[in-house]
C-alpha cells in the first residue's frame, strides 16, 4: 500500500507541474501531459480505494 501511495504522490506532482505550465504559460504539450496524468490518477485512486477497503476489513 505504501508503494501505491508513493506512486499517487509522484503522479500528482507531475500533474500539478504540467497543469501549472499550461495555465500560466499556455503550454499545449503540458496540457496533454496533465490530462494523461489525471487519467492515471483516477485509476490509482480507484486502486487505493480497493486496497484501503481490504486493509480495513482485516
Amino acid at each position: 500500500m505504501k508503494e501505491l501511495i508513493e506512486k499517487i504522490q509522484e503522479t500528482y506532482a507531475a500533474y500539478a507541474a504540467d497543469a501549472t505550465a499550461q495555465a500560466e504559460k499556455g503550454n499545449k504539450a503540458a496540457g496533454t501531459r496533465a490530462r494523461k496524468a489525471s487519467l492515471q490518477l483516477e485509476k490509482l485512486m480507484k486502486e487505493f480505494r480497493k486496497v484501503s477497503l481490504e486493509a480495513s476489513k482485516n
